[in-house]
């Protein structure tokens, strides 16, 4: 059921459940994943100064976007750097000169506007039935689910107040769970004195503009694949995410502004930013709120945390990444158990999409690795294919609803 943008005031009883879910996405970004941009920049032989104005440039271009979308469109659009992305980066930036690697962040950046204003991207996403799209959710998601319990192995004191935490706070106060668990784990982290903060001084971020390079081969090394792994690693999982939690705001514009965005901050270090996929479902589902119509909230208290750690450049990236792996895996894990619970109960639901749905569950579970591209979209593929072969057709777009909100663009909301 698609939830319209609604006009009804926030309260500041509103605020707190969606303000932790941005805060949690925001430290799982950082902690779980950011560690591959300073890996590029390394690589890369980048200064310090230019390392400082990436970070600068995808936070501040993050957290904007990320406002923006969740404002107007009053869903939770949460954005993110791409992932995968900066994995590729950490080998691509070795032999690629990095005004060169600027030039083809420009490229793939102005190939997402034209997607985006193409309408292309939002076409595909209604062909996908929502049994195939739940099943990919709950495969995606499943090594974060696994990844909150496997920390017993590795952290079992930590790990175990965080897990028997959630248990109880959910049995006594459910609404609170995961609040009450990312408190609990930093009062822990910090009587324990596992977060060494002394070592740490604010110091505003300065951007540093690079002039581009255009090159044949940068093209090719660069721009094409980052397109295309963004494209499938990042933009199609992030709007199932947003399409399995009952969001319907079209694909267009937020692939148009995040491109946009992305032209605007490449000069800077920023190499592509996107709708976020993993992080986004912690702040759509109901452990951000209860009311759909205040979930909005989260994208926007996400963006605002995101700038403030633009502003201060690497000192906060560095406080996020200082925290415990097992903190952020079980943090991370725990937080997505509701989502997780739910996509596999949606997926299951239809006797006719059951079979597709499971293999597409296993299949993105499973994480195939293939021409450099990553295990969503081959989950993605391995249950069309299935949903085909299985219903003797491939999946119909569906018509739009009946009462269904028409943003000023005219797509279906």
């Amino acid at each position: 059921m698609a939830h319209a943008p609604t006009s009804a005031s926030v309260r500041w009883k509103d605020l707190p459940h969606p303000v932790i879910a941005g805060l949690i996405s925001v430290i799982v970004n950082y902690g779980g994943t950011f560690i591959l941009v300073f890996q590029a920049a390394k690589s890369a032989g980048l200064s310090p100064e230019l390392t400082a104005s990436w970070v600068w440039a995808v936070s501040i271009g993050v957290g904007i976007t990320g406002i923006v979308l969740s404002w107007t469109t009053r869903e939770p659009i949460i954005t993110a750097w791409s992932t995968p992305a900066a994995a590729f980066l950490v080998t691509a930036l070795a032999t690629t000169p990095y005004a060169e690697a600027v030039g083809a962040y420009l490229i793939s950046a102005a190939a997402f506007v034209l997607l985006g204003v193409s309408g292309w991207f939002e076409r595909v996403i209604r062909l996908i039935p929502p049994g195939v799209t739940a099943g990919l959710l709950a495969g995606i998601l499943l090594q974060f689910g696994i990844g909150a319990f496997a920390g017993v192995s590795l952290d079992p004191l930590l790990a175990g107040v965080l897990i028997v935490g959630y248990l109880v706070l959910k049995r006594v106060a459910p609404r609170y769970a995961v609040v009450g668990i990312l408190v609990l784990g930093l009062v822990f982290l910090l009587l324990q004195h596992r977060v060494d903060v002394a070592g740490l001084r604010l110091a505003l971020a300065a951007p540093v503009f690079t002039m581009p390079v255009f090159s044949f081969n940068a093209l090719l090394s660069v721009a094409l694949p980052l397109f295309l792994i963004t494209l499938t690693g990042q933009y199609m999982p992030g709007m199932l995410v947003l399409r399995n939690d009952g969001f319907k705001t079209s694909a267009n514009p937020i692939v148009t502004l995040t491109g946009l965005g992305s032209l605007l901050m490449a000069p800077f270090g920023s190499h592509a930013f996107n709708i976020a996929a993993i992080t986004a479902a912690i702040c759509t589902g109901r452990e951000a709120h209860e009311q759909p119509s205040k979930r909005w909230i989260a994208g926007v208290a996400a963006g605002v945390f995101y700038i403030l750690v633009g502003v201060f450049g690497v000192t906060l990236a560095t406080l996020f990444m200082a925290f415990p792996a097992t903190f952020i895996a079980t943090l991370a894990g725990l937080a997505l158990l509701g989502t997780i619970g739910g996509s596999l109960a949606s997926a299951m639901a239809e006797a006719k999409t059951r079979e597709a749905a499971l293999i597409t569950f296993l299949a993105a579970a499973a994480n195939i690795k293939l021409l450099g591209i990553g295990g969503a979209f081959w989950g993605l593929v391995i249950g069309l294919v299935a949903y085909a072969v299985l219903n003797g057709r491939w999946p119909q777009r569906k018509p739009a609803a009946v009462g269904a909100v028409l943003p000023l663009d005219g797509t279906v909301r």
